[in-house]
């Protein structure tokens, strides 16, 4: 089976004790991942945006996204931005017709505006959450909708309607139809926050997200840090989401996380730091 392949699209700098629990105060160079597979037989499949300047750049923003661009203070890397990092595969993003978006916040939905011809798959319960919550509410998820397409309830193909299968960590959802690619809920983080299983590499890889931000956390596991903490819809579902992962990784498979600053050899290239 085809490995998906990541890009880094930004680096955040931060104290590491910011998003792992008694860590040291050292100061980390967070990656900001998402990713390409290229293994399903419909074409291929980008997972998540990353961060790009509709986010952090771009005229237009609300003063809301100005003051949290200004306050994460995220370092665009040019060679991770999606349309570079598609070339560099041979892809424009008018030929990507599937993302799938793990969650809402603003550093996994960035760029979707990009892709005119993809549909979005996505959880049915996180969409309906960003559509019931007040402007107060979202931004205090770090969720803004107007990073969304016009259109994206037209374009949603919900993780919910597809087929359900049971896997060794709970009940998942076959998104290609082939198994070989399935998301996993792993709620807590965000409102219909998923990873994604892949089930036919050599070792099983579980694309964990947001579950965690840092490696380190899993033998434990180790919870996250304050102030990162305070993102989540749910702690207690949080904890148990950080075990899940955590037993992954004691039973032999590899666990990628967003925010890790670790190369991985799922990773394209380190970025600059």
């Amino acid at each position: 089976m085809t490995a998906p392949v990541f890009a880094n699209s930004a680096l955040v700098k931060a104290p590491e004790r910011f998003v792992l629990r008694e860590a040291p105060w050292r100061q980390r160079a967070l990656w900001v991942r998402y990713g390409l597979y290229l293994g399903a037989a419909s074409g291929p499949v980008l997972i998540d945006t990353g961060y790009t300047s509709h986010a952090l750049h771009d005229a237009g923003r609300s003063a809301a996204l100005r003051f949290y661009g200004r306050a994460l203070g995220a370092s665009l890397q040019p060679r991770g931005q999606p349309v570079p990092f598609l070339a560099r595969h041979g892809l424009r993003p008018e030929e990507i017709t599937t993302v799938v978006v793990t969650h809402f916040h603003a550093d996994h939905v960035s760029g979707l505006r990009l892709f005119p011809n993809a549909r979005f798959i996505a959880a049915r319960a996180g969409w309906d959450a960003l559509r019931a919550h007040g402007t107060l509410g979202n931004l205090r998820h770090a969720v803004f909708p107007e990073l969304l397409p016009p259109d994206f309830a037209d374009r949603l193909d919900p993780i919910e309607r597809k087929p359900a299968v049971r896997t060794d960590h709970g009940t998942a959802y076959d998104l290609m139809g082939d198994g070989a690619l399935l998301a996993l809920p792993l709620p807590g983080h965000a409102v219909g926050h998923v990873g994604l299983l892949f089930t036919r590499l050599a070792k099983p890889l579980l694309y964990a997200v947001d579950t965690q931000w840092m490696l380190a956390a899993l033998p434990a596991p180790r919870r996250p840090g304050f102030p990162a903490m305070l993102v989540a819809t749910d702690r207690a579902a949080q904890a148990r989401s950080c075990d899940l992962v955590a037993g992954v990784a004691a039973a032999g498979g590899d666990v990628l996380l967003c925010h890790d600053p670790t190369p991985t050899i799922y990773d394209e290239a380190a970025p600059c730091a």
